[in-house]
């Protein structure tokens, strides 16, 4: 144990580790078979038996965004005794699920309202698979920057962590919305969601990479945003124009980079219409690319 110490590790901090960890696993766990109730099927038999890849990938969308909370509810200094550490990483992580949970219902609903997500993954749909996965993803991602923007554990601090997943989830439909529109306007009115309900892997995984990059961004909000506990309006607002704002510079950083890193290649043609996979993971690169960058220059 001397050694230990002489890195810091003491007796205490070792079992303050072993709970956190504990907790996350029974909450991992949790979050796998949640995923088979929530649409009323076997995940067991989903994942082993039915081989249904599309499946496979939603839940690991999950687990991996509960993950991503878990880091938000764990990072920071050690709670005074055993018992607060575990009721503090419990509480995070059920609340972190339940909005987790929330916020698929609510991309199914409010974002890809024309189509039904969870009967296209039982059917084996591995482009709304992707989408599915990827929405639950940012969704964490921006959850993980309001539990680290927040302090103590009160009812202000779940209205604050509540507060920016509603914006996280209006802006999550305003960007579904507006590659909507430019889909649509490129491809004689088509409809994008119906053709990821037709198996649109490329326009699937380039959507998916937006998503991710715009909750990329908006982790930069808890570097300028001050926590205000009581400050309920003044949260509110200020989470709702950081968004917009970085929503609004990411779009057009995004439309001026590929010009310059794609230059003449048709990005229109080779995705949307020639289902070109390659290209549409190089958009995913290059997005998630600039959106690190952004976050860096404004840590």
């Amino acid at each position: 144990m001397t050694l230990l110490q002489d890195y810091g590790l003491t007796q205490e901090l070792l079992i303050i580790l072993a709970i956190d960890l504990a907790i996350a696993v029974l909450l991992l766990t949790a979050m796998r078979y949640l995923q088979g109730w929530s649409v009323k099927v076997n995940s067991s038999k989903e994942l082993a038996e039915k081989d249904n890849f599309a499946f496979g990938i939603s839940t690991a969308g999950a687990v991996l965004a509960l993950g991503i909370v878990l880091t938000g509810a764990i990072t920071g200094a050690a709670a005074p005794n055993y018992a607060t550490e575990a009721i503090g990483m419990g509480t995070y992580g059920l609340f972190g699920m339940l909005l987790i949970k929330v916020g698929r219902v609510m991309h199914d609903k409010i974002a890809l309202n024309n189509i039904d997500k969870n009967a296209h993954i039982l059917k084996g749909n591995v482009s709304v698979a992707l989408v599915d996965a990827a929405a639950a993803v940012a969704t964490a991602i921006i959850i993980r920057a309001s539990l680290l923007w927040v302090d103590d554990l009160t009812i202000n601090t779940f209205i604050a962590i509540t507060t920016a997943f509603v914006v996280s989830q209006l802006m999550l439909v305003l960007l579904t919305r507006m590659r909507e529109s430019r889909y649509s306007a490129r491809n004689q009115g088509a409809c994008m969601q119906e053709a990821l309900a037709k198996g649109h892997t490329a326009l699937a995984i380039r959507h998916s990479g937006h998503m991710l990059a715009m909750a990329l961004t908006f982790n930069a909000a808890s570097h300028f945003i001050v926590f205000e506990p009581t400050a309920y309006v003044v949260n509110l607002l200020g989470w709702l124009c950081f968004s917009v704002v970085m929503l609004l510079v990411l779009s057009l950083l995004l439309k001026l980079v590929k010009l310059l890193v794609l230059a003449r290649i048709n990005l229109a043609d080779e995705v949307e219409r020639q289902h070109n996979v390659g290209l549409a993971a190089v958009e995913v690169a290059i997005s998630i690319a600039i959106a690190l960058i952004l976050t860096g220059l404004m840590a």
